[in-house]
């Protein structure tokens, strides 16, 4: 049983509020994490099974009340009936951790739903596994950035790098299957997810047009978003693709990245970045392997920073520090890939460059117009790349190892 990082926010959750809502991806692990907090065991109900799905819909407040004791109802957003009923149930007996509910779809982004949390429900999101879960390294390396501090990178090749990036983190492929089914499983996982969950959320019909834009917004990771070219590539009007890209991250296949702005205000570019929820699923859809990253390995550099975006994303769901995460770029064209920002304002920008030698200023220039703009809310800038030494620019802009994220 490999220990997640959400494992204590969740147990913490379950002790002050009375419902915690996990939600996350399907196949990233809810359902073991569920059974792992569920001491002395809770009685389970998935909302997956049509009996069970049925009867809630049809009397939700009957469903609710005949439930005893602490309860797990497994993908919730199935019966969003349910939820008006449980916030009736919550306010009569707010005693902390009775429902333990668990979804597939962001909340958050159905407003039927989320109207109904505020005040009542904790909600945590649960993403692919991280490198350090995978290797049972607690990481903290976020919290070190913020205290000036480099982590811990440790020496590995090339190849192990390009393995992890490739592998990604939802536990089957990562754990389970070899390197010559993983793509199988990825193919099986998107067709499964887009003809059950995307139709469970908006009529459509043609899923093979989700499937095609879908891999066009993988080649895209970590870009900035433009639905012009991005609807001419699909042959779809920008007002479906809208739609389209908002389902994909409903169901947490991709999410946006905002722009970092000074908190004066000061106008920079304010296109979103596409980040797709994994490497190993994006991998897949390009069919990128390791014989191709030898041939091509112009390809591996869009990877590597959408493993590194979802390092982040994941690790700052139980960092001490909670950094919100954004990306940065000028109107003279200077950017930064992330930018890391806690509570106070702080920031740490973060370029990712999948070369193990050759850093030079030219790769600092981003790094150099960030600081500029945000001037004393700049605490560091961070170059990760593939090699293997932490290399000192000035006093507070290091190269360091991509390693560093799970050392």
């Amino acid at each position: 049983m490999l220990q997640r990082g959400l494992l204590a926010p969740l147990r913490q959750a379950l002790k002050h509020s009375p419902a915690v809502l996990l939600s996350g991806a399907r196949q990233t692990g809810k359902s073991t994490l569920v059974q792992t907090v569920s001491v002395p065991p809770r009685t389970y109900i998935t909302l997956d099974e049509d009996d069970r799905r049925l009867a809630a819909a049809s009397n939700p407040s009957g469903f609710i009340a005949g439930l005893a004791g602490d309860v797990v109802l497994d993908e919730i957003q199935k019966v969003p009936e349910l939820f008006s009923s449980l916030k009736l149930a919550i306010d009569r007996d707010r005693r902390p951790g009775r429902f333990l509910l668990t979804g597939s779809a962001n909340v958050l982004l159905l407003p039927r739903l989320s109207d109904s949390l505020a005040g009542r429900m904790e909600l945590l999101t649960l993403g692919p596994l991280t490198q350090g879960e995978l290797e049972g390294r607690p990481e903290t390396v976020l919290d070190a950035w913020f205290k000036g501090e480099h982590g811990r990178p440790t020496a590995e090749p090339r190849d192990a790098l390009v393995e992890r990036v490739l592998r990604g983190g939802f536990p089957v492929p990562a754990l389970q299957r070899p390197v010559e089914d993983r793509a199988r499983w990825f193919e099986s996982y998107v067709a499964t997810t887009l003809a059950r969950d995307i139709r469970d959320l908006a009529d459509i019909e043609r899923t093979v047009d989700l499937r095609r834009i879908l891999t066009l917004a993988a080649a895209r990771s970590t870009s900035p978003l433009n639905y012009a070219e991005l609807s001419n590539a699909c042959a779809v009007p920008q007002s479906s693709l809208k739609r389209y890209l908002a389902l994909f991250q409903t169901l947490f296949l991709l999410q946006f990245v905002p722009a970092w702005a000074t908190s004066v205000g000061k106008s920079f570019a304010r296109r979103p970045r596409l980040l797709l929820a994994d490497s190993g699923l994006a991998a897949a859809l390009l069919g990128i392997d390791a014989a191709r990253v030898a041939a091509a390995p112009s390809v591996f550099g869009p990877l590597l920073e959408t493993f590194v975006g979802g390092e982040f994303v994941r690790q700052a769901a139980w960092s001490a520090t909670r950094p919100r995460l954004t990306h940065f770029r000028d109107h003279s064209g200077n950017d930064v890939d992330f930018v890391l920002e806690d509570p106070s304002g702080r920031i740490v920008g973060v370029e990712v460059k999948a070369g193990a030698s050759g850093l030079g200023t030219g790769d600092l220039r981003g790094l150099r117009a960030l600081a500029a703009a945000a001037k004393k809310q700049f605490l560091r800038g961070i170059v990760l790349y593939g090699g293997d030494c932490v290399v000192a620019f000035d006093a507070n802009v290091h190269a360091i190892p991509v390693s560093a994220l799970w050392g």
